[in-house]
């Protein structure tokens, strides 16, 4: 996996996500002018072969533009009013400018059930993929009209992460009202000092995060940095980047300044993907140094190793895996319940068939079930990379 920038049309399969702000005058509506040269930039890209995902931001704001909702904060059943009659206005707005170039924009509106649930994550992959076969450009947004606060992704940059993972993208490009990654917030510290290249999301970079920019924004620095985690830990680089030019993809092209986020070294299969990419892990198992130096060699997590079992959690939940530092260093699918993994928990193997009464199975979390999350990275235990051809269960 290489670490050194490429221009984007040297890339495979990119993901565009593109904030509210840039699409969305609060006053004015829909920036028509911009969304056509952004399509253009699109175009440009698919003709030199890329394929090329868009996850747009805009329902809500549009749809309160419409709506003439007044400013600030609103509540659950109004958000989902603008986003009922914003995604309307979003997906023939993005049909429309797209269709200049001879290209057919196809909406998938996603919920976080969506690419949490392994069967619904299967389904949503596969109907995104057919449209990349038959040339379309999709055009994502997490369905703000049926998700609540307690089943939502709340912001698209981590959705866009999760559809670059999702679909084997080998770029992700966030575009908003930043142009990258400062050690600081820019707006607050004078001294902050912009990064260009970011080879590692360590915790040092996680502590840069700043909060939402801007009344449109429901994201932020933080989120960046969160969907940074997820896209590189597949292989996918990722690129943070001013999208107020009208042209962004070609400023970027020409240099404009932003941030690129080196991939991890070994990109994870498919279903190992799926598990990295949580964002609500049911519980968590905290080990102890030994056992975590036995997952960084690539060998399964055993009762013995762990210290602690929090959370409720039934056998196959996704769970993360913390050292003993207190950090995630990995995420996996649980071999037991959570009441069993607590009474065998510090316990050898050969002591489970006492303690529960049965003989189970000798690992808490099986190194097939399991991927590293932590600052070096994923490792990919067994098995060749998914994304250089088609993607398998």
């Amino acid at each position: 996996m290489t670490k050194t920038r490429k221009p984007l049309q040297k890339y495979r399969r990119v993901v565009i996500k593109i904030g509210s702000a840039l699409l969305v005058d609060r006053k004015s509506g829909l920036k028509k002018a911009w969304l056509d040269a952004m399509c253009a930039d699109i175009a440009g890209l698919k003709a030199k072969g890329v394929e090329v995902l868009v996850v747009s931001s805009g329902a809500i704001a549009l749809g309160r533009t419409v709506l003439d909702l007044p400013a600030g904060a609103l509540k659950l059943e109004e958000s989902q009013a603008a986003a009922a009659v914003g995604q309307i206005a979003l997906a023939r707005a993005w049909s429309e400018s797209l269709s200049t170039g001879q290209i057919i924009a196809g909406q998938v509106l996603l919920t976080l059930g969506d690419t949490e649930e392994r069967r619904r994550y299967l389904n949503a992959r596969a109907t995104i993929s057919q449209l990349l076969k038959l040339g379309a450009v999709p055009i994502i947004n997490e369905n703000d009209t049926v998700a609540t606060t307690e089943i939502r992704y709340g912001d698209n940059d981590r959705l866009a992460a999760r559809v670059a993972t999702m679909v084997g993208a080998d770029l992700l490009v966030l575009l908003s009202d930043i142009d990258g990654l400062y050690t600081a917030p820019p707006h607050l510290d004078p001294d902050a000092r912009f990064l260009e290249t970011i080879a590692e999301i360590t915790p040092e970079i996680e502590a840069m995060a700043g909060g939402a920019a801007s009344e449109l924004s429901r994201g932020g620095m933080r989120t960046k940095i969160d969907a940074g985690k997820i896209a590189t830990t597949a292989g996918c680089a990722m690129i943070i980047a001013s999208g107020k030019p009208e042209h962004p993809l070609a400023a970027i092209e020409s240099g404009a300044r932003s941030s690129w986020f080196a991939p991890a070294g070994s990109p994870v299969t498919a279903r190992k993907t799926w598990i990295a990419g949580q964002l609500l892990p049911a519980g968590t198992l905290t080990i102890d140094a030994g056992a975590e130096t036995a997952l960084r060699s690539g060998k399964s997590l055993l009762p013995a190793g762990v210290r602690q079992v929090t959370g409720s959690f039934s056998r196959g939940d996704t769970i993360a895996i913390l050292g003993s530092s207190g950090r995630e260093i990995a995420r996996g699918l649980a071999g037991y319940d959570a009441d069993e993994a607590r009474q065998i928990a510090g316990k050898k193997s050969a002591e489970i068939a006492a303690i529960l009464g049965y003989a189970g199975r000798a690992a808490m979390v099986h190194r097939d079930d399991l991927v590293m999350t932590g600052p070096a990275g994923a490792r990919l235990d067994d098995g060749r990379d998914e994304r250089k051809g088609e993607l398998h269960a």
